[in-house]
Order: C-alpha cells, then sequence, then structure tokens
C-alpha cells in the first residue's frame, strides 16, 4: 500500500484547477475542496498535472553496455524528466532478439522500480537484417512485446521488411524502422547541405530517410499493418506521411525534442555532442517537424535518449559516437519549442508524451485519463522556471547532453508510477522505502 497524497489546485492538462486524491495505486477522486484524512497535503497550485510521460524510443543499453547505461540509472534518468514509462530498443549485447533477454530486461526494470520498462524485440537476428528474430516467441513472452525494431539499422531488404510486417499483425504488433538507407548514407558524417559543403563533412541526405518512409508506407499498405517511423526529421518525410495517412495506411511517427528545436548549425564548432542520427537538419526541417506534429501528421515525441561514455564523445568528430542523452530534459525542451511558441496546448502535450505513445506501444496501464480509477501514473510540473540546463539535471551514468549550459524552461516537480513517488518537490527519492 503506498501513501495517500492529496494535490491541491493542480491544473489538469493545463487548464482547471482541481484537486486531485492518489490512493493505493489509483487515483481515487478528483474535484475542489477534496480531503482525505491522513493523507500528505501538496500544494500543486500553478502545477500543470499530465499523464505519466511514456517514450517509444529510449536505449537503456543493458545488457551489455552498462559503462554507458543501465537499466536502473535510465529509470532513474526517466523518472527525473517525468516519465512513467519507456519502451527500451533492443541493440543491447547479447541484442534483444528472444524471449530470454526481453525477459530479463523486464526483470530489471521491475527490481529498478522507477518507471515500467517495456522491452522492444529487434527484428532481425543480431539487428544482421538477414532473417527474422523470433517475434512470435517475445510476443507470447512475460514482456509482451508488441513493438519490434532494428533501431541503429534500417531493415533495408524489401521483402525481410515486408514479411515483419505480414508477421506482427497476428499479435497486433508494430514495426518502427529506423529511415536510413545504407548505401546513401556511407560515411556520412553530418546533414548534406550548405554547412556539410562548406566544413568539408560528408553528408547525410534528406532523401536517404525519405526514400526508405515512402517504400515502407507502401509495404505497410500492402501488407494492412502497423508502421510506425522512428526519429523523423526532414520537411519531406512530413509529407510523405502527410500523404500516407491521406491514403489510409496504418503508419505513426515520432520526432525527438532535438529535431525539434537544434539545427545543423551547431555543427560548425565540431562538438560531437551535437552528432546524432539522423543527423541535426536545416531550420527549414525543424519549422516543419514542429508544424507536422502540430497538426497531427506526427504523432509523437520520442527522446531517442542515447548515452555514451565521456571517452566516446571527447575525441574528433569523425571517430565519435552517434547520439544524446534526452530523458531528462524533453519536456523541458517540448516547452520551449512547442508549448511557448503556441504551436501545442498542455492537452496536446499529455496526448503526443503519454497517451498516443502508450497506445502505439499498447501499453494499457498507462496514458489514461486523470480521472478516479485510472492508474496514478502521473507527472506534475511547473512551466514558470527559466534556467539552465546543467549536469546536475542529468540522473543517468552518461553526460552527453546537448542542452548543457541552454536555458530552458519548466521543472518537473513530482512524478508518480502507479501511485509511488518517485521525484518529490522536483528531488528523485532513491531510499527503496520511498519506491514501495
Amino acid at each position: 500500500m503506498t501513501e495517500a497524497l492529496l494535490f491541491r489546485g493542480a491544473l489538469i492538462e493545463g487548464s482547471g484547477s482541481s484537486d486531485i486524491l492518489v490512493e493505493d495505486g489509483i487515483i481515487s477522486e478528483v474535484g475542489s475542496g477534496l480531503s482525505r484524512a491522513g493523507a500528505t497535503v501538496v500544494d500543486a497550485a500553478g502545477l500543470v498535472a499530465l499523464p505519466g510521460l511514456v517514450d517509444l524510443h529510449t536505449h537503456l543499453r543493458e545488457p551489455g553496455y552498462e559503462a554507458s547505461e543501465t537499466i536502473l540509472s535510465g529509470s532513474r534518468a526517466a523518472a527525473a524528466g517525468g516519465y512513467t514509462a519507456v519502451f527500451a530498443m533492443p541493440n543491447t549485447s547479447p541484442v534483444a532478439d528472444t524471449a530470454g533477454v526481453v525477459e530479463q530486461e523486464l526483470a530489471l526494470g521491475e527490481a529498478a522500480g522507477f518507471v515500467t520498462v517495456q522491452p522492444i524485440g529487434a527484428v532481425t537476428v543480431g539487428q544482421k537484417g538477414e532473417r527474422l528474430a523470433e517475434l512470435g516467441a517475445m510476443a507470447d513472452s512475460r514482456a509482451r512485446v508488441r513493438v519490434f525494431s532494428d533501431d541503429g539499422f534500417c531493415v533495408w531488404d524489401p521483402l525481410i521488411m515486408r514479411r515483419a510486417l505480414e508477421y506482427v499483425k497476428a499479435f497486433d504488433g508494430v514495426i518502427a524502422q529506423h529511415a536510413q538507407d545504407p548505401r546513401l548514407t556511407e560515411g556520412a558524417q553530418m546533414n548534406e547541405g550548405a554547412v556539410s559543403a562548406e566544413l568539408g563533412l560528408a553528408g547525410w541526405p534528406a532523401v536517404a530517410e525519405e526514400s526508405i518512409i515512402a517504400r515502407d508506407v507502401l509495404l505497410a499498405e500492402h501488407v494492412g499493418s502497423r508502421l510506425h517511423v522512428c526519429h523523423l526529421s526532414t520537411a519531406g518525410s512530413v509529407e510523405i506521411i502527410r500523404w500516407a495517412k491521406r491514403r489510409g495506411v496504418n503508419v505513426t511517427a515520432e520526432v525527438t525534442p532535438h529535431h525539434l528545436l537544434l539545427t545543423d548549425e551547431l555543427v560548425r564548432d565540431y562538438d560531437a555532442r551535437y552528432k546524432v542520427n539522423p543527423p541535426l537538419r536545416r531550420e527549414e526541417d525543424v519549422l516543419a517537424v514542429r508544424e507536422g506534429l502540430a497538426d497531427g501528421t506526427i504523432d509523437i515525441v520520442a527522446t531517442d535518449h542515447a548515452p555514451h561514455p565521456t571517452e566516446a564523445k571527447a575525441c574528433e568528430w569523425h571517430a565519435a559516437a552517434n547520439g544524446m542523452v534526452g530523458l531528462e530534459s524533453a519536456l523541458r525542451v517540448v516547452q520551449q519549442a512547442m508549448v511557448d511558441t503556441g504551436l501545442l496546448t498542455w492537452a496536446d502535450v499529455a496526448r503526443v508524451m503519454s497517451r498516443e505513445p502508450a497506445r502505439i506501444g499498447r501499453l494499457a496501464d498507462h496514458g489514461t485519463p486523470l480521472t478516479a480509477g485510472h492508474p496514478a501514473s502521473l507527472t506534475f510540473y511547473d512551466p514558470s522556471p527559466v534556467r539552465a540546463f546543467t549536469t546536475g539535471d542529468l540522473r543517468g551514468r552518461s553526460v552527453n547532453s546537448p542542452y548543457l549550459g541552454r536555458e530552458l524552461p519548466g521543472e518537473v516537480r513530482w512524478t508518480l508510477h502507479h501511485g509511488t513517488t518517485t521525484v518529490a518537490e522536483g528531488a528523485l527519492l532513491d531510499a527503496p522505502g520511498a519506491r514501495a
């Protein structure tokens, strides 16, 4: 049994001041003037109450790469950022391509206790793109995998991609594609454009992403299956998804916080914190993906949280690893890029950062309405502070954030995972007793 908490005066999804009573892991009552004997009362005036955030695209690195992150450290980072569920990508060692590995990840997430850790299974054995992994066994396992991806690698073979789309229909699964034509991006170091030409760095052309998305939406339409596009980053990709949705293709797409805010101009200083795959794009692309998220073409925001040890980034640009950490900063970046610009409301944020990711991943007990009887997975967020993002904000093992030193708005004040407090008054709770 968890402690009863009474949050007074919260702005539910940004509007309507209400009290929220949490008891025994559920929201027991929502209304005005609530009281409960023995409950801890929290002054939530001015705080935006959101359903706990859900990240459909997180790299937790365990098993195999624990120097970068573990399921425990990544779970802590997620809770600090307001998340109550994360989907763990399969590029581990061994690769999460069997029932045994995904069940191990699930168990480690349960032991950590900060968030729900839902494994994603690999599409192909070893993520090598040669033959399908044990999709059915992973789906039938205790982890009940419904999302499959070779993220980090594109499922480039159209026949393998078709067979995967056909296979997952049997259990309402979805293939999440890393859209990158490998031949068009050989040796690529950054976005192909004016900046790459000036710097003399090999370019990663937009068409390498767009051509795979175009192929895959046609395959999904032909098969009648669910397709999800990972970390969409170009204006052309937005147009292809818009076109596919008008045709009725069952496709969803995500954008990362960094592709909503940062551009390839940052590469001029050769700071490897800005090296990522897909790369930071042009200002025109940033504006296009913002518009796509605002009008519903892009369904969700997903962090692509990709931790690396210091030595993987503190080196020459061409030798540096791709990736950025993003769990602790995502909500603050979305506020700056989308809410403060008037493109999204807080109700929209609840949709793109909680409800839709949970729906796409078929995670039934997350992203639920903030009404009585639903699980108490909640985030209380203060949008008013503005301060520099620092290493003190990071709770994982790696510090490769592109936002260090940048002024960002907002602060996560409380996070509750199924009624258990993981963040209280802005502080991450570490004591086991705090995670009943």
